[in-house]
């Protein structure tokens, strides 16, 4: 029973010994400040001394203790983030850079340049943004543009702070980066301000990258952010750098009847382009909301449309897309208005390769009555097609009126027509051709020559034929086998076995 009490004594003493180690580590535990508590004590010692405004010498004094941590400096900076302290935070980023000697990262310089574009002190965060994405290390512009938004909540910052970060790009001429912030800050919801797109464009415009700086306008617009007077002004220089601004004055001009603002103009450029690039479903959504905030007049869209219309079709849909065409073009004749001159070469080109060569004919007489003389790549598609079609005297008819008008056809145009002219048999009027290139000092080719001669060799009038191969060879132009075969078949049916030998030896 003894021995039982002992035991029950010891173990319960041994119990109450641990329990009272246990509770002086405990106490002992309590005692130590937590690496938490450390940290808060440091940040209200920091802001306190901040507020005092202090000099960064009795800031260095006061603060020698505090080991600066990456931690510690964002949430100094974080308690700082209220617009009346901005001062103070910009105070505490360069005195941490410079007397405590403390290497920021991208995350700090971010959370200071919320807090200083939140209280407007523009100058000093874009001085920031210029230093951080300069910094050897920060080069990538989307690693700085991710830590903005990644601190954007935590400060309760403003949009304002990506108009001067899109702004800051500009002036560093990241341009090709710029550009992209734009397009990311649009996926992230935040739509930028015409003062930071009027500075990318200023930008871009001097730095002559002519397709991107209508690429921004035309984001601009499609984001709906309303150009103003500075942004007119801008690309309008883009106009003129490009050498292309009195040519859409002009057309601009003879469309509406009248002379137009600038703005009408520039768009009208912005959209003609898209759908020269094959970016016609964009240019016509953009066209559509340009008539809806009346940036552009409906006499120039209802031409753009048409244009638009022609430039969609291909091989498989040409029919219904020149159709279409036809209807809107003759819609705009109700109303006194004039298509596009290349609406017209547009329709020229997709009307003939349809096979629709009547009406190319009637569209190019009646570009010829409105004043409009086709394009040589225009009338030449139309000419080819129109002599496969054995109508090489209407062209030829054509040819007449529009030489009168000032038209200047090219080689491939009088091609054409002796081709067609001697292949319909009507040798005189491939002869008139030929002679009317050596007058205009439009020297046949090849192909000109060797059409005309099988003319002559049909018409039965060899000796002609043969003259013009000694023209031919003379100008250094060798005839075909088939050519040489032809002429040595009809010296034979003449009885001429002297001359067709000549020939057989020189083919060889």
């Amino acid at each position: 029973m003894a021995a039982s009490s002992r035991a029950f004594l010891s173990i319960a003493s041994r119990r109450s010994a641990t329990k009272s180690s246990s509770s002086r580590i405990l106490s002992l535990a309590s005692a130590e400040p937590s690496e938490l508590q450390i940290d808060d004590d440091a940040v209200t010692a920091v802001c306190n001394s901040l507020r005092r405004r202090h000099t960064w010498e009795t800031l260095s004094k006061e603060l020698n203790s505090i080991n600066l941590t990456s931690s510690l400096v964002r949430r100094v900076l974080l308690n700082l983030k209220d617009t009346s302290n901005a001062t103070k935070a910009l105070n505490f980023f360069h005195w941490s850079g410079k007397s405590a000697r403390f290497n920021h990262g991208v995350l700090t310089y971010c959370i200071t340049i919320h807090i200083l574009a939140k209280a407007r002190l523009v100058k000093d965060a874009k001085a920031l943004l210029e230093s951080v994405l300069t910094k050897p290390g920060n080069s990538d512009v989307f690693t700085v543009l991710d830590s903005l938004l990644e601190s954007y909540e935590s400060i309760d910052s403003v949009p304002f702070v990506f108009d001067l970060f899109v702004q800051v790009c500009s002036k560093l001429r990241l341009l090709d980066r710029a550009f992209d912030v734009c397009k990311c800050l649009d996926e992230n919801g935040f739509l930028l301000s015409v003062v930071s797109y009027n500075t990318l464009l200023h930008v871009l415009q001097k730095s002559k990258n002519h397709r991107m700086v209508w690429d921004v306008y035309g984001h601009m617009i499609a984001k709906r952010v309303n150009p103003n007077q500075t942004t007119v002004e801008t690309m309008v220089s883009a106009l003129c750098k490009e050498g292309r601004l009195q040519w859409f004055v002009d057309l601009v001009g003879r469309i509406h009847g009248k002379r137009c603002g600038p703005g009408v103009v520039v768009n009208t450029r912005l959209i003609h382009g898209m759908i020269e690039d094959g970016r016609t479903e964009e240019g016509l959504v953009l066209l559509k909301r340009m008539l809806q905030k009346n940036m552009i007049v409906d006499t120039v869209s209802y031409s753009l449309v048409v244009f638009a219309k022609v430039k969609m079709g291909d091989l498989d849909s040409v029919w219904n897309t020149v159709d279409d065409a036809i209807v809107l073009a003759r819609e705009m004749e109700k109303v006194d208005m004039k298509p596009l001159l290349e609406t017209f070469n547009s329709l020229l080109k997709g009307c003939s390769n349809s096979g629709r060569v009547n009406e190319s004919l009637g569209f190019c007489k009646k570009m010829v009555q409105i004043g409009y003389v086709p394009s040589p790549w225009a009338f030449n598609v139309m000419t080819e097609k129109l002599c496969k079609n054995g109508m090489a005297k209407e062209a030829d008819q054509m040819l007449t009126v529009l030489l009168d008008k000032g038209f200047v056809p090219d080689e491939n145009a009088y091609y054409h027509l002796l081709a067609g002219h001697a292949k319909e048999g009507d040798i005189e009027g491939a002869l008139k051709l030929y002679y009317e290139m050596e007058y205009r000092s439009i020297s046949p080719n090849s192909s000109c020559f060797t059409w005309l001669i099988i003319g002559l060799c049909k018409a039965g009038r060899l000796s002609e034929a043969e003259k013009f191969l000694c023209l031919m060879k003379a100008r250094s132009l060798t005839p075909s086998s088939d050519l040489c075969k032809l002429l040595i078949s009809c010296h034979l049916e003449k009885g001429d076995q002297s001359r067709a030998d000549q020939l057989y030896r020189e083919m060889i």
